[in-house]
């Protein structure tokens, strides 16, 4: 892991700027510059670091999120917060039984979801994610299909022909990842192509399932996908801000926080 951070120059101060962005929307220079007892200098660096990586937008006197209408790119979401996606995994691999059916969509986080599911037996897996299917095609107690449609460079299938794919099917449960969940408790995405698949997923499936970092909570791409009243259970590694904990509530939706000792059942 410290090793691919490396490569993208992702320090630990840059990490900690992007998760207080996430968190804050706008971070002046001078509050950075005081937050980690650094020079102005030095924040500047980090900032255009950051901003040449698509991780935050310059502005006056600081810097903040990122574009709402463009991701960042593939294998910097893969690294980002990995650990994290990694014990959400852990968890949801626990939750699913052996001998069920299931949707599995595109996301980084779901594709860490897959590899925890390797050891289980008689799976049925149907995927728009060929990530996902080369991590779980090697099991011969697997049956995984795959959707046709368009390619993206991240190896998701979107397209007409990948919502009707989906829609022949009617599965246990529908694993679905996202880029974003407003303060209102809306569930939104980059791409309103991916987004109709997810949604087609969330019509097809008996029980979803969220799987998100704590970074997502905040961050408002413009795609909206559906309100979080709509999925079953919530899969993170952080406890939610009090809105969204409150829109959870509502919903009495099941939520699951990997760094806590106990599990949160919002009523």
């Amino acid at each position: 892991m410290k090793t691919r951070l490396s490569q993208l120059n992702l320090s630990q101060r840059h990490l900690d700027i992007i998760e207080m962005a996430n968190q804050s929307g706008f971070l002046s220079t001078d509050e950075l510059s005081k937050a980690f007892k650094v020079t102005a200098q030095t924040i500047r660096r980090d900032i255009n670091e950051l901003c040449d990586k698509g991780l935050l937008r310059r502005y006056h006197g600081g810097a903040g999120l990122a574009s709402s209408v463009e991701n960042v790119d593939y294998p910097t979401r893969q690294i980002l917060n990995h650990e994290a996606k990694i014990r959400i995994a852990r968890m949801v691999a626990d939750y699913i039984p052996d001998n069920a059916s299931l949707f599995i969509n595109i996301g980084t986080t779901t594709e860490e979801v897959a590899k925890a599911l390797r050891d289980h037996k008689n799976l049925r897996v149907i995927t728009n994610n060929l990530n996902v299917a080369s991590l779980l095609c090697d099991n011969p107690n697997f049956e995984v299909i795959v959707a046709g449609g368009v390619v993206r460079t991240d190896r998701g299938v979107i397209g007409e022909s990948t919502i009707d794919f989906v829609r022949q099917f009617k599965v246990d449960y529908g694993i679905i990842g996202i880029s974003g969940i407003d303060a209102d408790g809306t569930l939104l995405d980059f791409d309103y192509r991916e987004v109709r698949v997810a949604q087609a997923i969330i019509e097809n499936a008996r029980q979803i399932i969220l799987v998100t970092d704590h970074t997502k909570f905040g961050c408002n791409p413009m795609v909206r996908l559906c309100h979080i009243s709509e999925i079953d259970v919530l899969f993170t590694d952080r406890q939610p801000p009090e809105s969204i904990l409150a829109e959870l509530g509502k919903a009495n939706i099941e939520v699951h926080v990997s760094d806590s000792a106990e599990e949160a059942f919002p009523q």
